[in-house]
């Protein structure tokens, strides 16, 4: 064989054999892409806004997530998502793919987190909460305004400030209290929305079951109507703590004559502003009432209340609470 064509079939089984060799290593490498990944039960990871692929790609195998930092590069680049890796909080579960790996995290599902804002917080609460909860950046200033916020599980991702998360409570108040009124019954004694927010926050402070949430605004409506003094205890405590929590001890006589815009003993109408952030059921509570003609309640000793359209009725109740639990007060 003349010399020129030795080299021409020597050139020719070299790249026979690289691309020979080049398959086995795609083939291999396949398979790792495709097969069970080495995590032994589930794991979470965050990902820093502007780690790149090759930094990436080692904190999944440092983390026990992967077992091919390597093979995990080439995939991303072949696939074309190397590109479109997406910073945030992922959750793996046991023996995930690589392939499966790659998919999450160029999708962007990221972890939701979720807060939950129980109803008749105050402001400060709400607060105090959303500082407390993991995974928010940033801070919240100013206070919001009292009765602004709505009770509600709210889902956040990693790395989400706080001041969105509560921008979001603030709106999604405007907008419920805005659906609420236009559907509102008729011969309500208040024509703001304010004002049935105000009027929600006392309800939402006086009772936990939500069978009574409208017999107990029933009760403040007829209250307003005829010029009646509200008379209800947690407006009391409101101007007591100013909104800081619960007052830590039982109303006093004393108490109840504090002089106070907040005190609905001494005072006739609605407080000036909310003493909570109301729930949507208190807000429906309130603009649409119960039909009833009562004026009174008290404790019934059990969580619940027991309501009267007399003053002699109620004194009767009244006479019952006190033998249950002396020193208690009443509407």
């Amino acid at each position: 064989m003349r010399r020129p064509a030795r080299i021409i079939v020597a050139v020719v089984l070299v790249i026979f054999a690289a691309a020979s060799i080049a398959g086995g290593v795609f083939v291999w490498g396949l398979s790792v892409f495709a097969a069970h990944g080495p995590l032994a039960g589930p794991a979470t990871v965050v990902i820093a806004k502007g780690s790149g692929l090759a930094g990436i790609a080692l904190q999944l195998e440092a983390s026990g997530i992967i077992s091919s930092g390597r093979v995990f590069v080439w995939a991303a680049r072949l696939t074309g998502g190397a590109r479109a890796l997406r910073a945030g909080e992922y959750a793996f579960p046991a023996r995930a793919s690589m392939e499966a790996v790659l998919e999450t995290l160029v999708a962007g599902r990221t972890v939701l987190r979720r807060l939950t804002v129980p109803e008749g917080l105050t402001a400060r609460q709400i607060v105090a909460l959303v500082e407390g909860a993991g995974g928010l950046e940033g801070s919240v200033a100013p206070l919001p305004k009292e009765g602004s916020l709505l009770p509600e599980t709210y889902h956040y991702a990693y790395g989400d400030p706080r001041g969105t998360l509560v921008e979001r409570m603030r709106r999604d108040m405007g907008r419920a209290v805005a659906k609420l009124w236009a559907d509102r019954a008729e011969g309500l004694p208040f024509d703001k929305p304010e004002e049935a927010v105000i009027l929600a926050s006392v309800v939402e402070k006086e009772t936990a079951l939500p069978a009574e949430r409208s017999r107990i605004a029933a009760v403040f409506i007829n209250r307003l109507k005829k010029g009646m003094r509200l008379q209800s205890d947690p407006t009391v405590v409101y101007a007591l703590t100013g909104g800081r929590g619960a007052l830590g001890r039982k109303l006093t006589r004393a108490d109840l004559d504090v002089d106070h815009p907040y005190n609905t003993y001494r005072n006739l109408g609605l407080p000036p502003g909310p003493i909570c952030n109301p729930g949507r059921a208190s807000l429906g509570a309130v603009l649409h009432p119960a039909k009833t003609e009562e004026l009174y309640f008290v404790a019934d000793g059990s969580g619940g209340h027991v309501f009267a359209k007399t003053l002699a009725e109620h004194n009767r109740n009244v006479a019952e609470w006190r033998r249950v639990r002396p020193g208690g007060t009443s509407k």
